[in-house]
C-alpha cells in the first residue's frame, strides 16, 4: 500500500505541475504575447495553438490525468499526514477544471468555429473571444493549480515523513 501511496502522489504531483505550468505560460508569455498582435494574427494563432494543447498527450498526462491522479491519491492516502493537503489539492482543481469547462474552452470554441481568418471579420472575431475574460479566467487556473501542485509536493514530504 505504501508504494501505492506514494507512486499516486509523485504521479499527480508531476501531472499536476504539468497543467500548472502550460496555465501559467499561457498567462506569463502566449496571451501577453498575442496581445501584441494585429486581430488576423491573433485569431490564426490562437486557433491554431487550440488545436494543437487538444491531444491526447496532454489531456491524458496533464488536464484530466491531474484530476484523476487527484482523486486516486486521495482514495490511496485516506488515514494519513498526506490526506488534507491532497483533498484540497483536488478542491483547488476541480475549479480549474470547472473554469476551463464552463469559460476557456467555450470561447476557445467559438473562435476555432469563426474559420479561416483570411475569409472571416478578424477584428469582430477577436472582440467577440473576449480576450480579456479569457485572460481573466486563466489567471484564476494559475491561481488554483500553482497552489494545488505546491500541496500535492508538501503532501509527498508528508508522505516520505509518514513513511520513514
Amino acid at each position: 500500500m505504501t508504494l501505492l501511496r506514494i507512486t499516486t502522489l509523485m504521479g499527480v504531483t508531476l501531472t499536476m505541475g504539468l497543467v500548472a505550468g502550460a496555465f501559467a505560460l499561457y498567462a506569463h508569455s502566449i496571451m501577453p504575447g498575442l496581445r501584441k498582435t494585429d486581430d488576423r494574427t491573433f485569431v490564426a494563432a490562437f486557433q491554431q495553438l487550440d488545436r494543437a494543447i487538444i491531444n491526447p498527450w496532454f489531456m491524458i498526462t496533464a488536464f484530466g490525468g491531474a484530476l484523476v491522479l487527484t482523486l486516486v491519491a486521495g482514495i490511496a492516502n485516506r488515514g494519513t499526514p498526506a490526506f488534507p493537503w491532497i483533498v484540497v489539492a483536488f478542491g483547488l482543481y476541480l475549479v480549474a477544471v470547472i473554469i476551463t469547462v464552463a469559460v476557456n474552452v467555450p470561447l476557445n470554441d467559438a473562435i476555432k468555429a469563426a474559420g479561416d481568418p483570411a475569409r472571416i471579420d478578424v477584428t469582430q472575431v477577436r472582440a467577440q473571444f473576449n480576450e480579456a475574460r479569457w485572460a481573466a479566467w486563466n489567471l484564476v487556473r494559475v491561481a488554483t493549480s500553482g497552489p494545488a501542485f505546491g500541496l500535492l509536493a508538501w503532501a509527498l514530504v508528508q508522505c516520505g515523513r509518514a513513511t520513514a
